[in-house]
């Protein structure tokens, strides 16, 4: 079973949205960090997004005050709301669930392409 599963990618206009859904299997997703990822063509693997088990978040400087995320622990689901969006979001975007208190994550979704237009 693949313990995270992302949805909600695809092909969007220069200022438009998307919101990403990440579905989790892993039995302790409360209490769990979770964050997203995000891979450009030619660069590395850079962190996007995090959220806490109790729901405090920190957000790379790039998407402040565009992107957002959220969790929804009853539905074991981390959501990244991606507002105004620009072609230098076009990437790969993965979901991670970190090893517990730490930094580190330790599964990974198979990731989702989101492209944006110009």
């Amino acid at each position: 079973q693949v313990p995270l599963v992302e949805s909600g990618g695809g092909l969007v206009q220069a200022g438009g949205s998307l919101r990403l859904s990440c579905v989790s299997s892993i039995s302790i997703f409360s209490i769990n960090a979770m964050g997203w990822y995000r891979q450009a063509p030619g660069k590395q693997r850079e962190m996007v997004a995090r959220i806490t088990g109790g729901g405090s978040t920190n957000l790379a400087d790039s998407v402040k005050g565009r992107f957002a995320i959220s969790r929804d622990n009853a539905k074991k689901t981390v959501y990244l709301q991606m507002n105004s969006l620009e072609p230098e979001d076009t990437a790969v975007y993965y979901c991670a669930s970190y090893v517990l208190n730490t930094d580190r994550p330790g599964y990974w979704g198979q990731g989702i392409q989101v492209t944006v237009s110009s």
